[in-house]
């Protein structure tokens, strides 16, 4: 003789359990039971102001309470159906937060695959210098830092080599039309061994230098970088400077 299965009703299977689904589940739970509570409430303070409304009131909760209780199984099926009509609440309001999760992925625009070069001379001074900073700690003076402002006598980067060396960099982010001159390199020059004492002293120009500039620059053992080598220095077809550098003669000065 075959034993009986009882099957389960469609309301009796159990759902998958649902992170998102029991919290909203909770939390529309407790609105309801706060705003019961405060509903109770208030009708608690107006039984006061209205007695016979109040005994009303309560004969009327006792009868509800008294035809649940005698029809449990209608109850249960009322309470099912509450119950469904909540998650599907629930389930409507996540659907919701879904499908505004999708819409903001859709509209964040992609990484671009590859950055293109910076162009330095769009930069504001400050941003150049930290820009400039930022091109030796990429390539193993960690410890390079902004130090440029008023009384920095003309040092606006300072670093450490890979090798030891003191680096000493001066950032000049001027138009095309505005190229370093030879009385900005002197001023440079007077400062950057004797004060500064570099081992490479570098100046960065997003205008280039003049003639008597360069000249200038290499009696003194200055490096001198203007938007062709920053280019190819930024953009890894160059060495960094220091790796180019000589080392300068100790004592070294401008004239």
């Amino acid at each position: 003789m075959g034993i009986p299965i009882r099957r389960r009703s469609v309301h009796e299977r159990r759902r998958p359990f649902d992170l998102r689904r029991t919290t909203f589940g909770f939390a529309l739970i407790a609105l309801i039971l706060a705003g019961g509570g405060m509903a109770l409430r208030a009708a608690w303070r107006s039984a006061g102001d209205h007695p016979v409304a109040a005994a009303a009131l309560i004969v009327l909760v006792l009868a509800v309470a008294f035809v649940v209780l005698r029809r449990r199984r209608r109850a249960r099926r009322i309470a099912e159906t509450v119950t469904d009509a909540a998650y599907g609440v629930v389930d409507a309001g996540i659907a919701e937060l879904d499908a505004a999760e999708a819409a903001r992925a859709e509209q964040r625009p992609e990484p671009s695959e590859a950055a293109g070069p910076v162009d330095y001379a769009q930069l504001d001074p400050y941003a150049f210098e930290e820009a400039v900073a930022e091109l030796c700690r990429r390539d193993g003076c960690a410890d390079a830092e902004v130090v440029g402002g008023a009384g920095d006598l003309g040092a606006d980067v300072l670093a450490t080599t890979p090798d030891g060396r003191r680096l000493v960099v001066q950032c000049k982010r001027y138009g095309p039309e505005n190229r370093a001159g030879s009385q900005e390199l002197q001023r440079f020059g007077g400062t950057c061994y004797a004060v500064h004492e570099a081992d490479i002293a570098l100046v960065v120009s997003t205008g280039g230098f003049t003639e008597p500039a360069l000249e200038y620059a290499e009696q003194c053992a200055i490096l001198c970088y203007g938007p062709e080598e920053l280019a190819a220095w930024s953009e890894g077809g160059a060495p960094p400077p220091w790796v180019q550098a000589e080392e300068p003669a100790p004592g070294l000065s401008a004239p």
